[in-house]
């Protein structure tokens, strides 16, 4: 069906409205640029982007891929897709309040840890080791959540994503902590496709991009923002740690709940942003989040009681990487892996070394698709009632 004239005029008009009325240093959807030229649609193009993330077979895995804790079984503890949810709740808040094109902040909010492996970052590390044996790079999550997107989905098509929408995404890392946050507005698209490749061979640590966008650096922080309290409560209810025992000095700044946390550190934020084309926390503030997020390393990341089944689980993932390896391209089915590498186009077939190949399958998994996939490795198999 096609639209109405009238009522599409009106429409493109209030677009338009929006648009003129964005921060000057925002990046407005005209000034969008994909890699490959799409269909014109109604939609502004960043608008349209969430649409593609949401719609992905990646986004659909979100909903049973590890956050932090794994193995617990508790419903209200936190998976990767809800704190993603979190993530552009907040980030869209601080994009408001900035005036910055929210639609480019939720698009990359929604699409930036689509590149997660099963059991979180305990999954990546061994990927990535295992790569790094076949010599064929590394692995790192914001990495492969733009190559999902560029170069996966759609059978190894890609979607199309606007370039500001997969810059947004690869230089996102929620494991550095910075006091101020600018944007490289003169990054060109043939160049974040270079450091792409780069960080793919190891060459270049994506941990040193900085996004070409004020709205990439927005959602950068509220990942921070919306895992450091939150991750304290989950482990709270999993009596790993204790809220007493948080130190006093971060507590008497931020606060000691999630919500005092997420509250003290948008507004602080905004306060210190606001009319700047950078991000930046007060003194105060930023001393309080660095105190805090080391204190989630040690004695929630890292505390014994968490790891207590790791090797289990190192042993799970090599087991099921080794044996992908050696079934890619023969006749046994056992893990699947042969029945998603047909599916792929010709020229992922061709230009994909067999041990990427395997780091892009298994990273796919879901943590319970991982574990049944390991069951049928090294489970046996009744006969039944006889050998027919």
């Amino acid at each position: 069906m096609e639209w109405n004239t009238t009522v599409k005029n009106r429409i493109e008009s209030r677009l338009n409205d929006k648009e003129s009325s964005l921060a000057a240093y925002a990046c407005k959807s005209t000034q969008a640029v994909r890699f490959h030229e799409a269909p014109k649609d109604i939609r502004p193009d960043f608008f349209h982007d969430s649409d593609k993330i949401i719609h992905s077979y990646c986004y659909s895995r979100y909903i049973d891929k590890t956050q932090v804790f794994y193995l617990v079984e508790n419903d209200h503890i936190t998976h990767r897709v809800l704190h993603v949810q979190l993530v552009a709740k907040i980030a869209r808040t601080i994009g408001r309040f900035l005036n910055l094109n929210e639609d480019l902040i939720e698009a990359i909010s929604l699409g930036h840890d689509v590149g997660h492996t099963p059991f979180g970052h305990d999954g990546e590390r061994i990927i990535s080791g295992f790569l790094q044996e076949q010599g064929e790079g590394v692995f790192e999550h914001n990495v492969q959540s733009f190559r999902l997107f560029h170069d996966l989905e759609a059978y190894g098509k890609g979607l199309n994503l606007t370039v500001q929408v997969l810059d947004g995404i690869i230089c996102h890392n929620g494991e550095i902590l910075q006091n101020s946050y600018g944007c490289d507005r003169n990054k060109t698209p043939e160049r974040l496709l270079a450091e792409y490749r780069e960080s793919l061979k190891g060459n270049f640590k994506s941990r040193n991009m900085v996004p070409m966008t004020l709205e990439g650096c927005v959602m950068r922080i509220s990942d921070v923002i919306a895992y450091v309290g939150r991750d304290i409560e989950d482990a709270i209810i999993l009596k790993l740690v204790e809220r007493e025992s948080l130190p006093r000095e971060v507590t008497e700044v931020l606060g000691d709940k999630n919500g005092l946390i997420v509250d003290t550190l948008i507004k602080d934020l905004v306060n210190n942003s606001i009319d700047k084309e950078s991000l930046a926390f007060s003194a105060d503030v930023f001393e309080a989040l660095n105190r805090l997020k080391d204190w989630n390393y040690k004695n929630i990341y890292l505390n014994p009681k968490k790891s207590t089944q790791d090797e289990k689980i190192k042993a799970m993932f090599r087991t099921v990487l080794e044996e992908c390896l050696e079934e890619l391209g023969s006749d046994k089915k056992v893990t699947g892996i042969n029945h998603w590498f047909n599916s792929m186009c010709a020229e992922y077939k061709e230009t994909t070394s067999k041990s990427r190949v395997v780091a892009d399958y298994v990273s796919g998994m879901t943590d319970d698709y991982l574990m049944n996939a390991y069951k049928e490795i090294v489970i046996p198999k009744s006969f039944g009632i006889s050998f027919k």
